[in-house]
């Protein structure tokens, strides 16, 4: 977390420089920053009868990023973020559909796609009348972003991309049962990819690679299993990973956004 909180306030100056055209930093205000911090505030919003729940913070007349989650995780993974980041700029971080504190509809009733997951938080911006803002995407965040990107490129002010692929060379070996599912789905390849909703495979997602786990709150995977564990919740995030191959056909698109109109951008 230390170091997404490094990550945004980084790309904060991109932010800057795109809406100010100035690249000087106010040192007097970066001092200041713990001082000014604003409460995040817990609301929701209805989009076509579904209940999204959202974090806010700052003022609105600030700089806006909205900042979007991964899997299997929500708004939450960016609670320090916010509370950090919330002086300078307006903050809001919505929980998808079956994510978070957001409602959790059947799939009868809402398909679980990236189309679809895209095009509820668009509606939620524009339904929160927000028209300009940078895009903080990490790992899910991505799919769901580079969409809205695509679609209103005029929006974007910056992109800070944390894990968020939109490259082949980005899905490696721990793709292979997800790739698996793609090419043939079946009850054989459903429950290979079981042991992920696992308490010990929530675990991984945050402990993988850090160099002492000990500085990660299990918190964050124990509530996440929660969620995880509701009926037909392992359904849900199988549809996900198997739509995922439909985000890999867009790459080539995202690329050409990214080419075309040059956004600020921070790749970590």
């Amino acid at each position: 977390m230390k170091n997404l909180i490094i990550l945004i306030t980084t790309v904060s100056l991109l932010i800057s420089c795109n809406n100010k055209k100035d690249i000087g930093v106010d040192t007097k205000a970066t001092t200041n920053v713990s001082a000014k911090m604003t409460a995040t505030t817990y609301k929701s919003i209805l989009i076509n009868e579904v209940s999204i729940a959202y974090r806010e913070a700052g003022n609105p007349k600030n700089p806006t990023i909205v900042l979007l989650h991964g899997f299997p995780a929500s708004s939450h993974q960016y609670r320090k973020v916010l509370n950090k980041l919330s002086n300078e700029y307006h903050l809001i971080a919505p929980d998808y559909n079956g994510f978070g504190n957001s409602d959790f509809p059947d799939s009868k009733s809402y398909e679980y796609t990236f189309d679809n997951l895209a095009t509820t938080i668009n509606a939620f911006l524009e339904k929160k009348e927000i028209s300009s803002y940078a895009l903080m995407i990490q790992d899910y965040g991505a799919p769901v972003g580079f969409r809205i990107a695509t679609a209103h490129p005029e929006r974007v002010t910056a992109i800070i991309n944390q894990n968020g692929n939109a490259y082949k060379e980005g899905l490696g070996d721990a793709w292979a049962g997800i790739k698996a599912l793609w090419k043939n789905r079946n009850k054989q390849t459903e429950d290979a990819l079981l042991p992920a909703f696992s308490l010990e495979g929530l675990k991984w997602q945050y402990t993988h690679g850090v160099r002492d786990i000990k500085t990660v709150n299990p918190d964050n995977w124990n509530l996440d299993y929660l969620r995880l564990s509701r009926p037909n919740a392992h359904k849900v995030n199988i549809d996900l990973f198997y739509d995922y191959q439909n985000n890999v056909k867009l790459y080539p698109k995202w690329q050409q956004y990214l080419r075309d109109k040059q956004p600020p951008l921070l790749i970590v």
